[in-house]
């Protein structure tokens, strides 16, 4: 056995037919070169329905309205707000909160997002930018999504657009 052993560690490499080479390409097959590609455009025109459209220091552009400081975006109403309180209250409830803290994510005491939970309301912490563009993208698929907005405090002197999104 010792024997064999010796034999095959003194063995150089064999050339194993049919493995892939360093030139070896694959190629599809049929059904994978006839697959289509869709794109979906989120339409800002939706009837009804909050679209934010920009973010400076001083507030947000939410469907042609400007909106001035933090405020709550609901997907058929923008209102001020102070507190997380409000999102609670709201009938029908709503699955998801994205809140958009400013120039960056800051942390939520445990408890409060404790209550949320127990009330059913998930809770997505962002900085505002991001926050924008995912209540955007949660309000196009149709979901009951609120977002509380803080004005990003950096150097956004003029609106900043948001870019349009594909899938």
């Amino acid at each position: 056995m010792a024997a064999a052993l010796r034999r095959l560690c003194r063995a150089g490499p064999r050339a194993v037919t049919g493995a892939p080479r360093r030139g070896h390409r694959l190629t599809p097959s049929d059904d994978e070169m006839y697959q289509r590609t869709r794109v979906t455009v989120l339409q800002p025109e939706s009837p009804n329905v909050a679209f934010i459209e920009g973010y400076s220091g001083r507030g947000f552009s939410i469907s042609g309205s400007v909106v001035v400081g933090p405020c709550a975006v609901l997907p058929r109403a923008i209102l001020q707000w102070n507190s997380l309180a409000l999102f609670r209250l709201l009938e029908p409830r709503i699955e998801i909160l994205v809140l958009g803290t400013g120039d960056r994510v800051e942390q939520l005491h445990p408890a409060v997002l404790r209550q949320m939970r127990l009330c059913g309301i998930a809770v997505e912490v962002q900085d505002t930018p991001n926050a924008c563009a995912t209540f955007n993208f949660l309000t196009s698929e149709k979901r009951l999504t609120a977002a509380g907005l803080i004005p990003p405090r950096g150097a956004y002197t003029g609106l900043t657009a948001l870019p349009a999104a594909t899938d």
